[in-house]
């Protein structure tokens, strides 16, 4: 007699914009001849739990480049409200039909696509409303490495009761505003070489650009190595 399970559908919703007032343009900036954007989708694609990708973009004149690229390279892709961040989130989750969201930034071009698994196994094995690895809050992962997860059901539901504009804005801050109502959840890594909370890998201003541009990093590098690059130069 067969137990199985039907899987649900994974889909990473990446958050990407042009407009960025500390870091203009950051998606289309290029770290080694390989834009921003492309870094994040070429090393998504290496997840083995995602069953899509899915670039959710503003509806503005600016980012018209950004959708225009990712549609030359065939990476699935649409554009929602800018401010609304939270309504363009759930148009991309409805659109791409997933169950399960992973939402990634689009400033982490260092993310890597067996954190993410990790993250989705994670959550499954432990039945929490939301989950993430992303950040070194109540954790021990690098800051840039990993994502947050929840269900479609959950996400449709915050955009339901999600009022005040910085929960529009940031489009997962209801559930930290609202700590009692969710179970949240997070883990350590499993490697003590991996376990570096000091590391920041994310692109939010000028000088995060300018490090990462300098340092000999590669679009198809595995953690161990970026740990060992970036490493070097956060000591």
């Amino acid at each position: 007699m067969s137990h199985n399970v039907r899987r649900r559908k994974v889909v990473a919703v990446v958050q990407a914009r042009l407009g960025s007032s500390r870091l203009p343009l950051k998606s289309l900036l290029c770290l080694r001849d390989l834009p921003v954007i492309d870094w994040v989708t070429r090393r998504l694609a290496q997840s083995r739990r995602l069953d899509q990708v899915m670039v959710a973009v503003p509806d503005t004149a600016l980012d018209q480049a950004l959708l225009e690229h990712l549609r030359r390279r065939g990476v699935p892709c649409m554009a929602g409200p800018e401010e609304d961040v939270l309504a363009r989130f759930c148009l991309a989750a409805r659109q791409a039909e997933a169950e399960l969201v992973v939402r990634v930034c689009a400033d982490n071009p260092l993310i890597w696509g067996e954190a993410v698994d990790r993250l989705v196994n994670f959550y499954e094995a432990t039945g929490c409303d939301y989950a993430y690895n992303h950040i070194p809050r109540n954790n021990r992962w690098p800051d840039g490495l990993g994502a947050e997860i929840l269900s479609r059901d959950l996400l449709d539901g915050l955009d339901a009761r999600a009022r005040q504009a910085s929960q529009r804005e940031h489009c997962l801050n209801y559930i930290w505003d609202n700590p009692a109502d969710f179970r949240i959840a997070t883990f350590d890594p499993e490697e003590p070489w991996l376990c570096r909370p000091d590391l920041k890998l994310d692109l939010d201003r000028p000088e995060d650009f300018r490090r990462l541009a300098l340092l000999p990093l590669t679009p198809d590098m595995d953690a161990r190595a970026i740990v060992d690059v970036c490493g070097k130069d956060q000591p």
